[in-house]
C-alpha cells in the first residue's frame, strides 16, 4: 500500500495517540498491542478509503466504534462528508473528541441507526454487532446509485450480499492488507447514479 504523505501521516499519529489513551479507559478495541491496532484498524481503514469510488459526497459509517473506517476516510478523502453513527455513549464521546482534536468535519450520530431517515451516497460497515441485520438496515439508507461498502470475511461475505437484497450489484471484492481472509466488497444500488462515478478509483 502506498505510504501516506507526511502531513496526513502526522494526523494519523495524533489519532493513534488519542485512541491508545482512550482505549485504556473505555475498551475501544480488544486488541491491546499498538502494532495490532495499526494493522487491523488503521491500515484496513486506509485501504477502504482508497477503494471507495470517486464522486461520493456523503457517507455514513454505521457502528463506527473507535472511528473505523469513518475517521480514516474523513482524513484520506476530505471531499466526503462522513457521519459517524455510534449508539454507545462512551464511544460516541470518543468520536466527538477525535473529531475535535483532528479538526475534521464529521458529525457524530449518537443514536441507534434505526432512527436515521436520511439517505447517503455510501454506507460503510465493519465489525458491527448482528452484521446481517445491520446490512439490511444500511441497504435502505443508501440512495439510488449509491454504494454499500462491507468489510468482512470471505466466509461471511456471501450471506451479507444476499441479505442486502437484489437491488445491489456487487462490482468488486478486494483483499484487505495483512489478512488472507478479510476483504472489502462494494455494491451499487440499482437506479440513477447521477453524480457518482461507477469506476472504482484508488486515490492516494
Amino acid at each position: 500500500m502506498p505510504p501516506l504523505d507526511p502531513i496526513l501521516a502526522a494526523r494519523f499519529a495524533a489519532y493513534l495517540s488519542l485512541f491508545l489513551r482512550w482505549n485504556q479507559r473505555i475498551n475501544l478495541t480488544s486488541i491491546r498491542d499498538e502494532g495490532g491496532i495499526i494493522s487491523r484498524h488503521f491500515v484496513e481503514s486506509i485501504a477502504c478509503a482508497r477503494a471507495l469510488p470517486a464522486g461520493i459526497a456523503s457517507l455514513l459509517d454505521l457502528g463506527s466504534g473507535g472511528g473505523f473506517p469513518g475517521i480514516p476516510i474523513a482524513l484520506c478523502r476530505p471531499e466526503i462528508l462522513v457521519t459517524l453513527a455510534e449508539s454507545q455513549g462512551k464511544k460516541a464521546a470518543f468520536l466527538q473528541e477525535a473529531v475535535r482534536v483532528l479538526g475534521i468535519t464529521a458529525p457524530v450520530l449518537a443514536a441507534r441507526a434505526e432512527s436515521e431517515s436520511r439517505v447517503y451516497d455510501c454506507i460503510t460497515l465493519r465489525a458491527v454487532d448482528r452484521m446481517p441485520e445491520a446490512v439490511q438496515l444500511a441497504a435502505g439508507l443508501v440512495r439510488q446509485g449509491g454504494w454499500l461498502a462491507l468489510m468482512t470475511t470471505e466466509a461471511q461475505a456471501a450471506q451479507l450480499l444476499s441479505t442486502a437484497g437484489p437491488s445491489f450489484t456487487w462490482t468488486r471484492s478486494a483483499p484487505l492488507p495483512g489478512s488472507a481472509e478479510r476483504l472489502i466488497t462494494l455494491g451499487q444500488k440499482n437506479g440513477s447514479a447521477a453524480g457518482l462515478d461507477p469506476a472504482v478509483s484508488n486515490p492516494d
